[in-house]
């Protein structure tokens, strides 16, 4: 059996039993409710930061009801970075994240937030994922998977890395192969820009990054130089092409087991550690620019001239959107 599959066959193997254990009230409790949040990243990122500031609120706020546990990056272990999804609906992680595109499949209406430039600016987006728009986005995610949505960390605004040729217009993009996230949105948009989109998750993109078996990614530059692309990309294209959230996403069943205490200082505690990983994530995206030019790196600023043609490119998804939601979210979307 693959190592893999045996985890995964193990891991909800063991959940019901974790589960049992993380339903039980406070009065009832013979041990602290434990709480396990997990990532995929490593322990210095702005995400990992944040849930450890979450842990550290809930210990303190509860310190003989609460114990926190973290697997900062699950992909040590051998799970793809997608497994969080499953990890996390079937109980064996408490709480997660991920990049919403992930889940597009089981949420049609996650699609709309992989429109290509639907925010003009991270200020904008922040505001949508903070106000209806995001309201709506948790909704439809409760509908259709076991969770609870309690806020948005920020993945932010995304960019082309490359290793033939600086991207300067979608004709540079003619015949390169680029691993895009499992997101229909988004490979019809990279197939507009004239590209060779692969669908692939985070630990495979890394692998084909790194033997050079494909010639792009796009992500936002901390993304970039945390999984050590940027020392075999030397060219990157500032394009804001898309800004991507990653919904913070806990096991419906523990989190609504737990006193209401407990569940609100969750909530409290999310909301500012979301403000304070907003905060980091600027930072990671400079020193990432800085990490990027000292490896011997090319970053492209595009102008909104060059960029014209990339939005003009992708208008068929424009027109299929206005088709496809609901007038209250286009309405939301400025469509």
């Amino acid at each position: 059996m693959l190592k893999r599959s045996f985890l995964k066959a193990s891991a909800v193997a063991g959940a019901i039993a974790l589960a049992s254990t993380l339903t039980l009230s406070v009065s009832q409790a013979q041990q602290p409710i434990r709480i396990i949040m997990g990532g995929y990243g490593p322990p210095t990122t702005s995400f990992s930061v944040a849930l450890k500031q979450i842990g550290d609120r809930l210990e303190a706020k509860f310190p003989d009801q609460v114990e926190v546990r973290y697997v900062y990056n699950i992909m040590d272990l051998g799970y793809l970075g997608s497994d969080i999804l499953w990890l996390v609906e079937n109980g064996v992680l408490t709480l997660g994240y991920q990049s919403s595109s992930y889940m597009t499949n089981r949420v049609p209406e996650l699609g709309l937030a992989d429109l290509p430039f639907l925010f003009s600016d991270t200020q904008s987006a922040r505001t949508a994922m903070d106000g209806r728009f995001g309201e709506l986005m948790a909704e439809a995610i409760e509908a259709n998977m076991n969770y609870r949505i309690l806020g948005y960390f920020e993945n932010g605004l995304r960019h082309i890395s490359n290793n033939v040729r600086p991207i300067r217009s979608p004709a540079d993009m003619a015949g390169m192969s680029i691993r895009v996230l499992p997101s229909e949105v988004l490979r019809w948009t990279f197939d507009l820009f004239g590209a060779e989109p692969e669908i692939m998750d985070l630990t495979e993109a890394i692998t084909r990054v790194t033997g050079g078996t494909i010639d792009a990614q796009e992500n936002p530059l901390a993304n970039t130089v945390t999984y050590g692309v940027h020392n075999f990309h030397p060219y990157h294209s500032i394009t804001n092409h898309l800004y991507l959230s990653r919904p913070i996403f806990l096991h419906r069943q523990s989190y609504d087991s737990w006193p209401t205490e407990i569940q609100e200082e969750m909530r409290a505690a999310i909301v500012d550690a979301v403000a304070v990983q907003r905060v980091t994530k600027d930072q990671e995206e400079l020193d990432a620019a800085e990490a990027i030019v000292a490896a011997g790196g090319e970053i492209i600023e595009l102008t909104s001239e060059q960029l014209q043609p990339f939005r003009e490119a992708v208008e068929p998804i424009y027109e299929d959107a206005r088709n496809r939601y609901n007038q209250e979210l286009l309405d939301l979307a400025g469509l």
